[in-house]
């Protein structure tokens, strides 16, 4: 039996899961899960590094207890970083993407290069949190912190490099930088110059599915090989996708709903720029999505409620949403409201409102209208990538955390008219477990790997029940989304 440790760092939990291949079954076990939630440091959002570290040692520790990992690789969440010096000591600890702060760091891109040559060069989405604009902001701010700095280390190569001491950036990851030219596919260094970012802070790409070194600051006789897994999580999600033929429909659901296919080559059309979609770095081709804001509308609701002494188990609001009337309180889910809101009731209230309906008042209408909106807002997206790319797709594949959200996954499938398969609902460790199995040479490619998580994982299917009833309201949203265009769908 091969043994592989695999951490998982998503933007609310992180998880440390061991993989145990047979040569014919993967399986994955938790052992264990600690927080990411940000924290307050001089006045800023930023990730505990050091707490994220521990986590990870107390993981692998547990996961030790059933024998040693051959391997061990990381993804997390993308664009965040840390910035080291010479002699490896944290410069810059990484400040988190909801931090208010990297906005600034927008126009200062845009006063230096177009949106539209940025979007040509580099294929990604504009999101104010990219690390383009974080790194603009922190200019603006400290420049002296970046001319100090040896090497700006996205999380998963930070976390490498705390391991190993080897300085290096994998791929898919650092193609969400906005900062990774679509034609040479290395950094894009008239870029950097341009927009006046010191060019030594970009270290070596290295593709997903190659070593790094063995984790020597971990100690032990006999330390686990660490590999660059497809290192940003929804990379690692979208290898683990169990789809038979292409081209595939994936939604990537957790905190954020990543909605995409994948692509050969970019595509950096007028209408992709228009509706700001994001080419980013796979596993041999390029992921086409867009970022909707995903569960975390309802995770803040669930964290508000608990703060107020209102919990509730999830399936119990579930039930209570079904039971709430339809489409009445539908808003668009990737208003800037909802980024980072003192109270997600009340800004989904306020959103609910602006759109003309009312605003809902109890949990289930409020949690219904998450789920309706996220669901209508798929629609959108889908009928974009379909024109982008001519694909047509016969079923949808909802991946990470959110597919084991029942009511969202039928209603996905109702709105979409296409059946959703479910699973598997740990993703991204699914998928840097296969990446593993891949630089061990145990597995040939994804297209295996794939076969392998079929093969390991039983899947739920939705079929569509009533997707006539959302034709109407859907007209309706994608009416009011023209109306009421905000920069995240411009």
């Amino acid at each position: 039996m091969l043994h592989l440790a695999a951490v998982d760092l998503g933007a609310s939990s992180g998880r440390v899961m061991l993989g145990a291949y047979d040569g014919a079954r993967l399986s994955l076990q938790e052992c264990h899960r600690f927080s990411t939630r940000p924290i307050e440091m001089d006045g800023h959002l930023v990730s505990d590094i050091q707490g994220l570290y521990r986590g990870i040692q107390e993981g692998l520790a547990r996961a030790s207890e059933h024998g040693p990992a051959a391997s061990l690789g990381i993804d997390a969440w993308a664009v965040d970083f840390g910035l080291i010096d010479e002699a490896g000591r944290l410069v810059q600890p990484p400040r988190h993407y909801r931090d208010p702060a990297h906005e600034r760091g927008v126009q200062r891109a845009f006063r230096r290069v177009s949106p539209e040559e940025l979007f040509r060069e580099t294929g990604i989405q504009f999101l104010p949190f990219n690390t383009v604009y974080q790194l603009l902001a922190l200019q603006e701010e400290d420049e002296s912190r970046l001319n100090q700095s040896r090497a700006c280390l996205l999380l998963p190569d930070l976390l490498n490099f705390m391991l190993t001491g080897v300085v290096e950036a994998e791929w898919t990851n650092a193609t969400t930088t906005q900062l990774v030219s679509v034609r040479t596919k290395g950094w894009s260094r008239p870029l950097v110059s341009r927009l006046g970012l010191p060019d030594h802070l970009f270290p070596a790409l290295r593709p997903p599915g190659s070593p790094v070194a063995p984790a020597n600051r971990l100690g032990g006789a006999a330390p686990p090989l660490v590999v660059h897994v497809a290192s940003h999580d929804t990379a690692s999600a979208v290898v683990a996708v169990p789809a038979e033929r292409s081209p595939y429909l994936y939604i990537s659901s957790g905190t954020w709903s990543l909605v995409g296919t994948v692509v050969p080559e970019p595509i950096t059309s007028d209408a992709a720029l228009q509706w700001n979609f994001s080419n980013e770095g796979g596993v041999g081709n390029y992921r086409l999505l867009k970022n909707v804001m995903g569960l975390w509308l309802l995770q803040e609701l669930e964290r508000e409620w608990r703060a107020q002494g209102h919990a509730a188990p999830l399936q119990e609001l579930l039930a209570e949403a079904e039971r709430a009337e339809p489409f009445q309180h539908v808003f668009d889910p990737d208003h800037p409201r909802f980024l980072h809101p003192p109270s997600m009731a009340q800004a989904i209230q306020e959103a609910a409102v602006a759109w003309g309906g009312r605003a809902p008042e109890d949990r289930g209408a409020m949690v219904r209208a998450v789920l309706e909106s996220l669901a209508l807002k798929y629609r959108v997206v889908v009928e974009e990538i379909q024109h982008l790319t001519g694909f047509r797709f016969e079923a949808v594949y909802v991946v990470g955390g959110g597919s084991q959200n029942a009511l969202l996954s039928q209603w996905t499938a109702d709105c979409l008219g296409l059946p959703v398969f479910a699973g598997p609902s740990e993703a991204s460790a699914w998928g840097n477990a296969l990446m593993q199995l891949v630089a061990l040479g145990e597995v040939s490619d994804v297209e295996e790997a794939r076969q392998l998580v079929r093969a390991s994982v039983q899947l739920a299917v939705y079929e569509p029940k009533h997707p006539s009833a959302w034709d109407e309201p859907y007209a309706r949203f994608r009416e009011r989304l023209t109306e009421n265009a905000t920069p995240s769908n411009a």
